[in-house]
């Protein structure tokens, strides 16, 4: 037993299997597609190409020619010097951007106004012509379009105009690896197309000659003026200088800050050790502070005390008091004289011992103070030697500041005394140089330099099919119907189980004769396709006796009914073979086999209103073992019928009786009815009308019954158009003609 988790897993599986089949069928690169693709296309092809060659050979011929003519001019090196080392070697840094400088002067709108104005092409027959393009105003009626607003064109727009034409069409190229330069301009008059460039080169010389010229008598007027200004400035800042000096009575100031800053060393380095010998005497004076208010033995662990040598001294006296006052103890008494004596002696030292302590630590506190006093004099010293130092040092800055005013007032007097006396020097030099000068003058063309007719219409022609092929290819991509037993197995993933030809039949009773083509016209290709389909039915599941054919497509009109009436009639001519029509909604077969939409069939027989033998219907066709049942009277609810248990019993004992039994199921996208209809069936045969269909809406089709567990082998291509295919697939050819 299937659970309904593994039953989901499945479903998903299968879905995921179809999709990533389905995918890798649509990614396929064929090379053989795009040729098939190409002669499908290629009249239209070769048809667009060919229109597209002629228009752009109209327009190619009824251009203009074009001459074009080039001045050649040689760009001297810029010499800013007659002295100048750069300009004897020929050594200029600068040279390229000088180079290019004068290119953009060349390409320059002034110089082109300057052209325009010489040569007088303001009333030049080439810019006074009246255009000649096409007028699309013309094709459409005067009705569609407003007017126009008229502006009147001043003499300076057109001025401008032109300026703008003749900038356009002049070229001002650089010859590589020289300073040669050359002028082109492009005109369809050949005689102006060599004047322009002419005179390009003619004003661009004169205008630097006159440039030059004004420049340098300029400067030699401004630097006459200058130098005078200059030499005012110079006088009042020397005068500037000698008053500070006098005013602060400064003679050396070098010298009498050399002796101050020596003061200051000095006095730093004195301060520095009374700092060292206040520290040392503040740590004696805490000593003999701490202990201040008690006996005077209690001063004697001070280590300054202790090395005193009249204090040692004094300590020895005491101690030789003490062994000699402890030995006469021990042999004469108390009140000995010697005792005594001895005891007096000893009080004696004790007493010298303590005033000399005392004396000590009166000089400690001494030096203590003494050395704070010599601390705050060295403290005052040095901020009064900084002080004038400082004094001086602004003095010094300000007596700085000054110099470097009258240093640079002169640096600046010389610079503009040189430079106008080599101004006035090189004036005339300057004025005869010129800054190029002309290699070859520009000829007037007899050759056009366009439009080269041949190789535009050779690649208008080139485009042209181009872009028809790419036309053509985009055509075929938009297109998503399924074609061919190609498109079948690249787009579906699927195998095809037979391809019906189209046929062209006069619409009267067209689609009866249609459905009765297999029996009609036994030899036609038709009858074939149908035959082909029976083979593949009764190859597939041979241990399978009995068959239930289930018919569906994706939405009407795709010929399934006509599909499942020739294939019934294919089979019975095999075996016993029952024909059901199980579209209730729309039913046909009645139709096709003349009776009446009201004769008795699936939806009486299923609510069991009529007997078996009332709804059931023999062909009378020799050969032909065939029974049909139609759909009988249309019901209200037809999926519950097709959904219920007693027509699931009656379809198992019409699978006893009957081989092979065809069910004509409604479209599986439009309606849930070929779903249900598909659980019983054995085997579902999906019809795809060609050319029409698109495969999206097969492949939803599809994937519906997926996920129902029902898996579909078999597609069925109706309406093949093999005539329209062998002009572009020659295989096709084979099998049509046979």
């Amino acid at each position: 037993m299937k659970t309904q988790g593994d039953s989901q897993a499945l479903v998903a599986n299968d879905d995921k299997y179809l999709t990533a089949q389905l995918e890798e069928h649509e990614t396929t690169d064929d090379f053989k597609n795009y040729w098939h693709t190409f002669n499908k296309y290629k009249w239209k092809i070769f048809g667009l190409t060919l229109l597209i060659g002629l228009l752009a050979a109209l327009i190619t011929f009824s251009l203009k020619p074009i001459y074009r003519s080039t001045a050649q001019m040689l760009i001297e090196s810029e010499q800013k010097s007659i002295a100048s080392i750069e300009d004897i070697y020929g050594v200029n840094p600068f040279l390229k951007e000088y180079y290019q400088s004068q290119l953009e002067i060349l390409k320059s709108r002034t110089l082109t106004e300057k052209v325009v104005n010489h040569l007088n092409l303001v009333n030049h027959p080439v810019f006074n012509q009246k255009s000649q393009g096409f007028n699309w105003r013309k094709m459409l009626p005067s009705s569609w379009l407003p007017e126009p607003k008229k502006e009147i064109a001043t003499v300076e727009d057109k001025h401008k105009n032109i300026v703008q034409a003749v900038m356009g069409q002049l070229s001002v190229m650089p010859v590589r690896n020289s300073q040669l330069i050359n002028i082109s301009f492009e005109s369809s008059d050949a005689v102006l197309a060599a004047k322009v460039p002419n005179a390009l080169i003619k004003l661009y010389i004169e205008s630097d000659l006159d440039a030059k010229l004004a420049i340098t008598n300029k400067a030699a007027s401004w630097l006459n003026k200058r130098i005078e200004g200059l030499r005012k400035n110079l006088r009042l800042s020397e005068q500037k200088m000698q008053n500070y000096m006098e005013r602060n009575q400064l003679i050396n100031v070098t010298g009498i800050k050399g002796i101050a800053t020596r003061q200051i060393e000095e006095t730093a380095t004195n301060l520095v050790r009374a700092n060292l010998r206040l520290t040392e005497a503040e740590s004696r004076y805490k000593q003999v502070r701490k202990l201040r208010g008690r006996s005077t033995d209690a001063f004697e662990s001070i280590p300054t005390i202790l090395e005193n040598q009249l204090v040692q001294t004094l300590k020895t006296t005491e101690l030789d008091a003490e062994k000699n006052l402890s030995r006469l103890s021990q042999r004469y008494g108390r009140k000995h004289p010697k005792v005594i004596a001895a005891k007096t002696e000893l009080k004696t030292a004790k007493a010298n011992t303590a005033m000399q302590i005392k004396r000590v630590i009166g000089g400690i506190i001494k030096e203590y103070e003494i050395a704070i006093a010599n601390v705050k004099a060295l403290t005052t010293s040095l901020k009064q030697n900084e002080l004038k130092i400082q004094q001086l040092n602004r003095k010094e800055y300000q007596l700085g500041i000054l110099e470097r005013e009258v240093k640079a007032n002169l640096q600046l007097y010389d610079v503009f005394l040189s430079r106008f006396k080599e101004t006035d020097v090189s004036q005339d030099i300057q004025a005869l140089k010129t800054v190029g000068r002309i290699i070859d003058l520009a000829l007037v063309s007899a050759i056009a330099y366009k439009p080269n007719k041949k190789r535009l219409v050779i690649i208008s022609l080139v485009l042209g099919f181009m872009f028809s092929t790419m036309l053509a290819f985009f055509l075929e991509y938009l297109d998503n119907t399924i074609k061919n037993r190609e498109d079948v197995e690249r787009k579906l993933g699927m195998p095809l189980l037979t391809a019906i030809p189209k046929l062209k039949l006069s619409k009267r009773n067209q689609l009866k004769k249609i459905q009765w083509m297999f029996l009609s016209d036994s030899k036609s290709e038709f009858a074939e396709s149908i035959r082909t389909a029976r083979t593949g039915i009764m190859l597939s599941a041979l241990d399978s006796p009995q068959k239930i054919l289930m018919v569906t497509s994706s939405v009407a009109a795709e010929g399934k009914t006509t599909f499942a009436i020739n294939q019934a009639f294919a089979l019975g001519q095999m075996e016993k073979t029952l024909l059901i029509d199980a579209d209730m909604r729309k039913p046909r077969i009645a139709k096709a086999f003349g009776l009446n939409n009201k004769s008795p069939g699936l939806s009486e027989l299923v609510a069991t209103r009529k007997e078996f033998e009332e709804c059931l219907y023999h062909v009378e066709e020799e050969g032909i073992r065939l029974d049909i049942i139609p759909s009988g009277v249309i019901p209200p609810n037809p999926l519950e019928l097709l959904s219920s248990l007693r027509f699931k019993e009656l379809l198992t004992e019409l699978a006893e009786e009957y081989t092979y039994i065809v069910i004509d199921s409604p479209p599986c996208l439009q309606v849930s009815d070929a779903l249900v209809l598909a659980k019983l069936a054995t085997e579902v045969l999906y019809v795809v009308k060609a050319d029409e269909t698109p495969y999206q809406l097969v492949i939803d089709g599809v994937k519906r019954f997926y996920q129902m567990e029902i898996p579909v082998h078999s597609i069925v291509l109706n309406n093949v158009d093999f005539k329209k295919l062998a002009k572009y697939a020659p295989y096709y050819k084979y099998g049509y003609s046979y």
